[in-house]
């Protein structure tokens, strides 16, 4: 097929919009979206020192080029990579991740499960059971990722999340029945960096198919304890209904963020955890996922 724009051989068929894109439209038209998500949401100020969550997948590695691309002639922001190894054998190879770095020419801090919580998810795993090794990561890695942040004066915390990303997660805090995932306070929580996150219009494939063009040396494996997560269930139920609706996924973000409006206006200031000092409840979730582990140890 030809482009719609220009004739070119089109490489993308976008069917929400109904275009044929070649390389290089397909290129403008994923970066002017990015461009305009952080303009509507004000997310990039002068001054700024912007961190990228970098794991080495695409979606990390494609975020951190663009945001690369659009902040290298900037000489009032700064733009760091930021790693985290979560300690799971033969899955995200942090070499990986420093290779993607030095290539984009991006400046990286690593951090590790291991020396911050003095417990790798393999023994988290052995320990609590497989079956629980992803929602724990999720929570220890962003608690890590905000703690690594704040330390190296990060004033923004850029994520690769995706549109389907974003769906998935409005879906399955309804399934669960967790309004209190909606509760996001309007205003910036003191000790938590704020989240940009460029991509949360785009599909996850145009996601990888950009990185894809622009850089290589991925970590293409799936993690070895998604099979056991409850968001790959609901991931793939969504993914089946949006083959036939394909604007499914659009109006659950669309959706997320309206309640999270609503829902946040009502919702009481956020505490600083009494054990380890971040922003949470009197004793914050990575707390007690570590005292569980822990304890299971010692019983």
């Amino acid at each position: 097929m030809q482009c719609t724009k220009c004739r070119r051989d089109a490489i993308v068929y976008q069917r929400y919009s109904g275009l044929h894109l070649c390389e290089h439209h397909f290129v403008l038209d994923l970066e002017a979206k990015a461009k305009r998500a952080i303009r509507k949401h004000r997310w990039i100020d002068s001054g700024d020192s912007v961190g990228v969550a970098l794991s080495g997948d695409l979606a990390s590695s494609a975020v951190l080029f663009f945001m690369h691309r659009l902040l290298h002639k900037r000489r009032d922001i700064i733009l760091t990579a930021i790693t985290v190894d979560e300690g799971i054998a033969g899955y995200r190879d942090p070499g990986r991740a420093e290779a993607i770095a030095r290539t984009i020419g991006a400046p990286l801090v690593t951090a590790s499960f291991a020396d911050a919580y003095g417990i790798t998810l393999d023994e988290f795993a052995r320990r609590k059971g497989r079956a629980s090794a992803c929602s724990a990561c999720r929570v220890l890695r962003e608690n890590l990722l905000n703690r690594v942040a704040r330390e190296h004066g990060v004033t923004k915390l850029v994520f690769g999340t995706t549109l389907d990303d974003g769906a998935v997660s409005v879906l399955a805090d309804v399934f669960r029945g967790d309004a209190e995932s909606f509760r996001r306070p309007a205003l910036p929580v003191p000790g938590t960096v704020p989240r940009i996150r460029p991509f949360m219009d785009i599909p996850g494939e145009e996601v990888s198919l950009y990185a894809a063009l622009h850089l290589d040396g991925f970590d293409l494996a799936e993690c070895p304890y998604a099979g056991n997560a409850f968001r790959e269930d609901v991931r793939s139920l969504l993914d089946e209904y949006a083959s036939r609706h394909p604007a499914t996924k659009n109006a659950l973000v669309n959706l997320g963020e309206e309640l999270s409006g609503a829902l946040a206006a009502g919702a009481g200031p956020t505490r600083i955890c009494e054990r380890c000092g971040e922003p949470s409840g009197e004793t914050c979730r990575c707390c007690r996922i570590l005292d569980e582990a822990r304890g299971y140890e010692g019983a």
